[in-house]
């Protein structure tokens, strides 16, 4: 892997990000995530206004897992439509989410084994919060155990950057490879143990404009919000949030178009070797 073949397909995928089509079908993705989000973040607030903070605690991580299933859906329809493009395939995006129908739905199953191990951890936070609250000797355990949260909370956010990996390394060989979990899951591993540098190294090249995009836009939303005079209730808030999702999700649509183009050209690259 030269400079040159990351020159290449970094400006390929770039260059290709602002199809209208894709764009918009990110946008209407990112919308439907960004209202998911915006309802569960809610509910964690109403939450934590009565002191709920173990419920506000998997209300405010159970989106980003639902979420990871429905990009990882889209994430099939951007690469086949992208790669269509390369090769020059006369077709629209409307055709490829129609032969990609079966393959889509199928895809979001990938996200489960996800939600079902921070349900897990979710369950042994409460058991310790249970624990802490017992009369007489909780404030005991809730000293000698606290290593306990510190360690379910850090495997909550491994397992959010673990999603990461998921839409990088697996929907590229959803899309191209089709729907065999039990191959495409020793496809992913064997790619991990064999070049774990260079696909790490691509994968952070895919989430950089990501990650600098998603910060400026949070440091905006952050600024709108404490400049903007508070809501005084609940829905309010929420309905605040909405109208700042709309540009949110628009501005932030073509890094995500970027992020699948670049994980299907580094997945051909990394093939190529």
């Amino acid at each position: 892997m030269r400079i040159e073949d990351l020159q290449n397909i970094f400006n390929r995928a770039l260059f290709l990000s602002f199809s209208k089509a894709r764009l918009l079908f990110a946008f209407c993705v990112l919308a439907l995530c960004g209202l998911l989000v915006i309802f569960f973040h809610g509910l964690a607030t109403a939450a934590g206004a009565g002191k709920g903070l173990w419920v506000g605690m998997s209300l405010t991580f159970l989106p980003i897992f639902l979420c990871a299933g429905m990009l990882l859906a889209a994430g099939v329809v951007l690469i086949r439509a992208y790669h269509d493009e390369i090769k020059n395939r006369p077709t629209t995006l409307w055709m490829v989410i129609d032969k990609s129908w079966e393959v889509v739905m199928g895809a979001t199953y990938f996200a489960i084994p996800f939600i079902l191990a921070y349900l897990v951890l979710w369950i042994g936070l409460g058991f310790f919060i249970l624990l802490s609250a017992l009369p007489q000797i909780g404030p005991f355990f809730g000293v000698v155990l606290a290593f306990a949260p510190f360690l379910i909370n850090v495997a909550s956010l491994l397992l959010c950057l673990l999603n990461f990996a998921m839409l990088f390394f697996i929907t590229p060989l959803i899309a191209l490879k089709g729907l065999d979990r039990q191959r495409i899951s020793q496809m992913a591993m064997q790619k991990l143990q064999i070049d774990l540098f260079p696909n790490l190294l691509l994968m952070g090249i895919a989430i950089l404009p990501l990650f600098c995009v998603a910060a400026l836009l949070m440091g905006g939303a952050f600024l709108t919000e404490s400049v903007c005079a508070t809501s005084p209730t609940c829905l309010y808030t929420v309905l605040q949030w909405f109208f700042i999702m709309i540009p949110f999700t628009a501005l932030l649509a073509p890094a995500v178009v970027f992020f699948f183009h670049f994980a299907a050209e580094s997945h051909i690259l990394l093939q190529k070797k």
